[in-house]
């Protein structure tokens, strides 16, 4: 255990300089760029559906206007791509980094519903890798499914001392928990699953931690460094758990538990594909840490079965 720890104050030490220094430096030389403020909208229910996919495109163009303005050119295209006709988002906000939780499929008639919760460096700017994997599990889930990319939070930055700790995860899980209690709302007879990749598997832990849980049939974390605790029978949910790595994914070289530093958690405890946490562990194949929701990857085809209920198909590690 001091051998571990020593290695995580050694990484915590060398993420913390490096954040001192790169992070100020890239806010500086990449102003905010101006974007309107989200469309404040009633409740979505099934009914409203299509009001507040229209109503999140119409924000995204106008977010676009601006950014072509400023001169971010880049982020301008990437906005006009979210305002067509075929993008349908729950929430969106442009401002930062960005905001966005879009639905792919039909939400109100789906009887599976897949929620992907993303992990660091996710926004506007690298929102399409984390679509890609949307689009993949949705190919995979067939028209019956509906899959959610929800980047409903602000992520760390994977250079940032703000990854190594729970402070986003904390402030994100509130927002998760509502939005799956808006999902039921929407659509009442849909099976809910959350797959949940690197850091968002922080946020998916500390969401099913808080007192009233997760409302879910399954959670699925992958390329975890933890969760936040140290045994699947601490969450607070009724859910089946599940954990997955694939062999080339650096995340197994991260110390896979926690420390104090002045106060203040650093790291996410026991590795959830580990004995000791209790989780059901998946086999993912061999591929890297932004490999799982490739088409054709072995984590993608388990990850699938497990959305679709499909418990006996999924194939072990």
């Amino acid at each position: 255990m001091r051998l571990r720890v020593g290695r995580l104050r050694r990484t915590l030490l060398a993420v913390c300089v490096a954040g001192a220094v790169v992070v100020p430096l890239s806010a500086a030389a990449r102003p905010q760029v101006p974007a309107p403020a989200p469309a404040h909208l009633a409740p979505v229910t099934a009914t409203t559906l299509h009001t507040t996919y229209a109503a999140h495109r119409a924000n995204a163009a106008e977010a676009a206007t601006m950014a072509e303005r400023y001169g971010a050119q880049d982020r301008a295209a990437a906005l006009r791509a979210m305002a067509t006709p075929d993008r349908h988002f729950l929430s969106f906000d442009g401002r930062g980094a960005g905001q966005a939780v879009e639905v792919l499929g039909e939400l109100a008639r789906a009887d599976r519903v897949a929620v992907l919760v993303p992990g660091s460096d996710t926004s506007i700017d690298t929102y399409d890798r984390f679509r890609a994997g949307a689009l993949a599990l949705h190919d995979e889930l067939g028209p019956r499914a509906a899959v959610v990319s929800w980047l409903g939070y602000r992520t760390p930055g994977t250079i940032s001392p703000e990854v190594l700790t729970q402070g986003r995860a904390q402030d994100a899980a509130p927002a998760l928990r509502s939005f799956v209690t808006d999902l039921h709302r929407i659509n009442a007879h849909a099976r809910v699953s959350l797959l949940c990749h690197s850091y968002g598997t922080v946020v998916c832990g500390a969401a099913a931690s808080g007192p009233t849980g997760l409302d879910v049939a399954d959670i699925a974390f992958y390329g975890s460094p933890g969760t936040g605790v140290d045994r699947a029978s601490e969450l607070n949910t009724r859910a089946r758990v599940w954990a997955g790595r694939g062999a080339d994914d650096w995340i197994a070289d991260v110390p896979h538990t926690s420390a104090d530093f002045f106060g203040t958690t650093v790291g996410f405890g026991t590795d959830p594909v580990s004995r000791s946490y209790g989780a059901r562990v998946f086999a993912a194949g061999s591929g890297g840490h932004s490999d799982y929701l490739k088409p054709g990857s072995v984590a993608l085809t388990n990850m699938a079965r497990i959305v679709l209920g499909d418990v006996k198909g999924v194939s072990h590690a």
